[in-house]
C-alpha cells in the first residue's frame, strides 16, 4: 500500500500502481470528469500516471494553470496532426500551450489565409470526434534522432540534439501522428470540447531574426462552447482598445517605413500627453529630493567596459564605429547607470551627503529584434523615468520602501495600481556566467531584498535567472489587451557596480566604504505607459492628461470672438482647448468631438454669448446645461489640478 496526500490535506492508501484517474474515480465520479491532470509532488502527470510510492498529489481541472496547459497543449498537438494531414510536406517546430491558448510553429513556403484555418479547425474537429488516444513513448537519444530522420522533421532533430546526455526523450502518438514532447496530456483527443483557431502570422524560429521565418497558428481551447464563445467576444473588446489601432486613430503616434520599426512617431497629442506626464513626474521626484541630471545620449565603449554591459549587454546596443579597425568605438546608451555614477565620483563623498536620489527623463537606445517590436511596448529608442539612490547599506530598506511609495502614487494616479503583478526576478546560480559578483553576495543581496519585501507585504513571485547581471530586482508587470505580459517598472538592487566603477564614500569611522545602489523607475518607460493608459481607458483619459481638454463649439461665425475669449480664460488656467470654427452643423462637430474623447464640449450660440455663459457637455456625465463661462474654468481647473479620474 501507498500513502497519498491529496491538496485538502487529507491521506488516503492506495495500492501500488494506480493511476491518477482511479483516485480521481475514488473520490466522486465528478471529479472523475473534470480532472485533466495531476500534480504529483509538484510535477504535472497525465490521468494514467501510475502511482507507485507515497506522494503528494494534486487533482488538475481546467481551473487550474497545470489542468489548462495540459487541455491546451493536446489541442496544439491536434492543430499539428491536422496540418499533417493537409499539408504533408509541413515541418514541425514547436507547439506549447500558453496563457490563452496555444500555438504551433510550421515550416512551409505556404502563408496560412483565413480561409486556410477555416479548414484546419473542421480537420482538427474530425480529429476530436475520433476520439484518438494519446500514447506517451521514450526512446534512446540515438534512436529519438533516427526516429525524426526518417520522418524528415529537422527542427526536432536540432531539439533533441540539444537536450542533455541522459534526458529521457519522450513521444506522443496519436493514431498516425507522433511528436516529440515532454507532454503532458490529456489521456485522447476526444476530451477536447471548443477549440477555435484565431491567427496566422510569421515567426522566426526561436525568435531569432538570423533565423528563417516560420508560419505560427494560434488557437484557444475551452471545457465549454459557452466559455470560448464569451472569450471570443472579450478579444472582440480587447482588440477596439489595443493601443496599436487606437493609438493611431487618435492621431497620438504613427510608425513610418522610411524611418524603421521600433521608432514610433509622437504626434502632437500623443507628444503633449508625455510632456504632461513627464512635468508631473519630474515634479513628484524633485519634492521627494531627487536631483536631476542631464547626460549624454551617447559614450566610449571604454565606460561600458568598465560598468560591465560591454559584456553583457553588448548585442542589445547599437555600436558607431569598428573595432577590428582599431576605430574609437562609441554605443548609444541602454541605461544612465553608469553616466550618472561618474557624476557622483567627481567628489569624494562623506556618509552625511548620503543618500543621493539621481533622477533623469533619459532617452534610451535598445536593439530589439525585428520580430518582438510591437506598436509603443516594445521599441527601439524610448524615454524612461530613470533614477539612481546612492546610499549606505543601513539606509537601503528606507530607501527601497521610499522607491516603491513613489511608484505606487504614480500607478495610483494613473488609475492602474489594480492592473498590475509584482515579482521578484532572482539570478540563475546554474548561469554564473550571465551576472557578475559572487554567489555569496547575490545570496546575502537576495535575502536582504526579500525581508524588504516581506516587511512592504507585496505579493509577489519569484522567478529565477530573470535578474539584472548586477543584481535582484523588483518587476511590476501589466498585462496588455491581449494578455501579454510586461514588465513596465522595475527597482533593482545594486551590489556589484559601485566596486567595478571605484564608488566609494567615508563612513563613521573614516574608511572608504562601497555604497549600495537602487536602480529605478518611477513611471517606466513613457512610451510603454502611453500604450497601458490608452487601452486602460480606451483613448478616453483622465481630463488632467487630455491633450485636448475641453473643444469649444461656437453654432456660427458671430459667435466666434466670444469662443476666442472663453478659450483664452481656459489658456490663462493652464487648460488644453481647441475651438472649432468650421462651418459644419453643431450635431457634426459635438460627433466629431465625441469620437476624439474630448472630455468637455462648450457649445456658444446667442444665449451663451449674452450671458457670458457656456453650454456644457460632459463626456462623462452627458449634457449639464448652461453655466457662467467662470464657473466652468474653476470646475475644470479642478479637476485638472486633483488629476481626477
Amino acid at each position: 500500500m501507498i500513502k497519498i496526500t491529496l491538496k485538502d490535506g487529507s491521506n488516503k492508501e492506495y495500492q501500488s500502481g494506480i493511476t491518477i484517474k482511479e483516485v480521481a474515480e475514488s473520490i466522486s465520479a465528478g471529479l472523475a470528469r473534470a480532472a485533466l491532470a495531476g500534480e504529483v509532488d509538484g510535477k504535472v502527470k497525465e490521468l494514467d500516471f501510475k502511482l507507485n510510492n507515497d506522494c503528494s498529489l494534486s487533482l488538475l481541472t481546467f481551473a487550474d494553470e497545470g489542468g489548462r496547459l495540459a487541455y491546451r497543449h493536446t489541442a496544439s498537438h491536434v492543430l499539428a496532426q491536422a496540418v499533417k494531414r493537409m499539408f504533408p510536406n509541413v515541418k514541425l517546430a514547436i507547439g506549447p500551450a500558453i496563457e490563452n491558448g496555444f500555438y504551433y510553429d510550421f515550416d512551409t513556403d505556404k502563408n496560412f489565409a483565413p480561409e486556410d484555418l477555416a479548414k484546419i479547425e473542421k480537420e482538427m474537429e474530425k480529429i476530436i470526434k475520433e476520439d484518438i488516444s494519446l500514447e506517451r513513448f521514450t526512446l534512446p537519444r540515438d534512436e529519438a534522432i533516427k526516429f525524426m530522420e526518417e520522418k524528415g522533421e529537422p527542427y526536432k532533430i536540432e531539439l533533441i540534439k540539444e537536450l542533455p546526455e541522459g534526458e529521457e526523450i519522450s513521444f506522443y502518438k496519436q493514431g498516425d501522428f507522433v511528436d516529440l514532447c515532454a507532454g503532458p496530456h490529456l489521456l485522447s483527443t476526444g476530451k477536447l470540447k471548443a477549440v477555435k483557431l484565431m491567427s496566422a502570422a510569421g515567426a522566426y524560429w526561436r525568435g531569432n531574426e538570423k533565423n528563417k521565418m516560420l508560419q505560427r497558428i494560434y488557437g484557444t481551447a475551452f471545457p465549454k462552447k459557452s466559455e470560448l464563445e464569451e472569450y471570443v467576444t472579450k478579444l472582440e473588446e480587447a482588440k477596439k482598445r489595443d493601443h496599436n489601432k487606437l493609438g493611431r486613430e487618435l492621431e497620438l503616434f504613427t510608425t513610418v517605413e522610411e524611418i524603421g520599426q521600433g521608432l514610433p512617431l509622437l504626434m502632437p497629442k500623443g507628444a503633449r500627453i508625455v510632456q504632461t506626464l513627464q512635468r508631473f513626474v519630474e515634479d513628484e521626484e524633485e519634492r521627494r529630493g531627487y536631483v536631476l541630471t542631464k547626460t549624454p545620449l551617447m559614450a566610449k565603449s571604454d565606460l561600458y567596459k568598465l560598468s560591465g554591459h560591454w559584456q553583457h549587454y553588448k548585442d542589445g546596443m547599437f555600436l558607431l564605429g569598428d573595432e577590428e579597425k582599431d576605430e574609437e568605438v562609441m554605443a548609444l546608451r541602454p541605461m544612465t547607470c553608469p553616466f550618472q555614477f561618474m557624476i557622483y565620483n567627481t567628489k569624494l563623498h562623506s556618509y552625511r551627503d548620503l543618500p543621493i536620489r539621481y533622477g533623469e527623463t533619459s532617452t534610451l537606445f535598445r536593439n530589439e529584434a525585428s520580430g518582438e517590436m510591437h506598436g509603443l511596448i516594445r521599441v527601439r529608442q524610448f524615454t524612461i523615468s530613470e533614477g539612481h539612490l546612492v546610499c549606505t547599506p543601513e539606509q537601503l530598506e528606507d530607501e527601497f520602501k521610499g522607491v516603491v511609495d513613489l511608484i505606487k502614487f504614480m500607478m495610483e494616479t494613473l488609475g492602474i495600481q489594480d492592473d498590475v503583478t509584482y515579482r521578484f526576478s532572482k539570478w540563475d546560480p546554474k548561469n554564473k556566467e550571465k551576472y557578475i559578483g559572487n554567489e555569496e553576495d547575490w545570496e546575502n543581496v537576495q535575502d536582504q531584498m526579500r525581508t524588504i519585501l516581506d516587511h512592504l507585504k507585496i505579493d509577489y513571485k519569484e522567478a529565477e535567472g530573470e535578474a539584472a547581471f548586477y543584481g535582484p530586482k523588483l518587476d511590476i508587470q501589466c498585462k496588455n489587451v491581449h494578455g501579454k505580459e510586461d514588465t513596465i517598472i522595475t527597482v533593482q538592487v545594486d551590489f556589484a557596480l559601485a566596486e567595478r566603477l571605484n564608488m566609494v564614500y567615508v563612513d563613521k569611522n573614516n574608511e572608504k566604504k562601497h555604497p549600495y545602489i537602487i536602480h529605478r523607475t518611477s513611471i517606466g518607460c513613457y512610451e510603454r505607459t502611453l500604450a497601458i493608459l490608452i487601452e486602460k481607458y480606451a483613448g478616453a483619459f483622465p481630463t488632467w492628461l487630455c491633450p485636448v481638454q475641453a473643444k469649444i463649439l461656437p453654432l456660427v461665425d458671430k459667435h466666434h470672438d466670444f469662443a476666442q475669449k472663453v478659450a483664452q480664460m481656459l489658456r490663462d488656467k493652464g487648460v488644453k482647448v481647441e475651438v472649432d470654427t468650421r462651418n459644419e452643423k453643431i450635431g457634426y462637430k459635438i460627433r466629431e468631438a465625441q469620437m476624439e474623447k474630448i472630455p468637455y464640449m462648450l457649445v456658444i450660440g446667442d444665449k451663451e454669448m449674452e450671458n457670458n455663459a457656456v453650454s456644457v457637455r460632459s463626456r462623462k456625465d452627458g449634457d449639464l446645461g448652461a453655466m457662467p463661462a467662470e464657473q466652468f474654468v474653476d470646475r475644470i481647473v479642478e479637476e485638472i489640478r486633483t488629476r481626477a479620474k
